[in-house]
């Protein structure tokens, strides 16, 4: 039986819902520019986590909400929820812009900070300069919770899904394979989907991102920013990359347990999305190793016999304004082809 909805009646249109501290979450004001854009139905709060420190520069971590136009007025309505996880350097209020998730009919959607480079992962080592960094326990124990207790959710598997660009895609395959119970539709746009030993340049990417590119830099992968935060090891996620090494945990044990790629059985009876371009076929485009990745991704789907939805839209003709690269356009499409049959889906459990 559902619990009692949350009270959600709000007069005025250009106030957000009041939610309540919870889950070992604690609201703090937000940007005044980003709070002056908050409405009843498309709005951000920002809460601190002893499970993950903020970013420089940063007083905690953003959420963006959106409602259903009809949320207010039907108090007595609970709506399924889209969990979408954003990409390396990536933000809430960016990846909240895509047209498709722009006021929604239907579901709550839910865009959690997931850190400049967190992985949605709880690091091995969380005695680093990042500080601590138990993303999935953020998410998973926290977020989710929190949400299902202030908003009028439908508080189950068959009406939770959660999606992910980039670095995101990976945080959703990975959350829906380690907590099969919550998660019913998964989609992964240009996702990190392989960290196995079969995609070492998706791992070395993902290894850049700890590193600030040392390392990487200088070879065909475009991971070599300014920064991404104080640099770590490239231990510091799951342990060593490589395959042998006389460091704990000895070798890449952790990185390919944590690899979504050889763990598809996991994900059984769940909708299966995946989307990819192929970059124009350049090394030096991520979604190149994006669709090397997925297509990985694929292989082990076809070999278990379990249906998906798979996207290839090559260099993006046809696919709306995408250019086939790692970049916003093409997920745009990936939202607008994805959304309408997500809501199709939940409308049918």
């Amino acid at each position: 039986m559902l619990s009692a909805a949350p009270s959600a009646a709000h007069a005025d249109t250009d106030t957000p819902p009041s939610l309540t501290d919870g889950y070992g979450l604690t609201q703090v004001p937000t940007e005044k520019p980003i709070a002056d854009s908050n409405t009843s139905t498309s709005f951000v709060i920002t809460v601190t986590t002893p499970q993950v420190a903020n970013d420089p520069g940063t007083t905690g971590h953003h959420i963006k909400i959106l409602l259903p136009a009809d949320y207010a007025a039907n108090p007595t309505r609970r709506y399924p929820v889209l969990y979408l996880l954003h990409g390396v350097g990536g933000n809430p209020i960016e990846a909240s812009s895509y047209p498709s998730l722009q006021n929604p009919t239907s579901v709550i959607e839910v865009i959690p900070d997931g850190g400049i480079r967190g992985w949605y992962s709880n690091w091995l080592y969380q005695k680093t300069a990042a500080g601590a960094q138990n993303w999935e326990n953020f998410h998973i124990n926290q977020v989710i919770p929190f949400i299902d207790a202030n908003l009028r959710t439908i508080p189950d598997k068959a009406h939770r899904a959660i999606a992910g660009i980039s670095m995101g895609g990976f945080g959703a395959f990975h959350y829906a394979q380690d907590h099969p119970e919550l998660f019913s539709q998964v989609a992964s746009l240009s996702g990190a989907i392989d960290l196995s030993r079969d995609s070492m340049d998706v791992r070395m990417a993902a290894v850049g991102t700890l590193t600030n590119g040392g390392g990487v830099c200088g070879s065909s992968l475009p991971v070599c920013p300014a920064s991404f935060g104080p640099t770590v090891s490239s231990d510091a996620l799951f342990g060593t990359p490589y395959p042998f090494s006389i460091f704990y945990p000895y070798s890449d044990t952790l990185w390919n347990k944590a690899d979504p790629s050889t763990h598809m059985a996991k994900m059984a009876g769940m909708g299966i999305s995946i989307y990819v371009g192929n970059g124009n076929g350049n090394p030096a485009n991520m979604e190149f190793w994006a669709e090397s990745a997925s297509k990985h991704v694929k292989d082990h789907l076809d070999a278990l016999k379990m249906p998906y939805h798979y996207v290839n839209y090559g260099n993006g003709t046809g696919w709306g304004n995408c250019d086939g690269g790692h970049n916003g356009p093409c997920w745009a499409q990936d939202l607008q082809d994805w959304i309408p049959r997500l809501e199709q889906a939940f409308a049918a459990s």
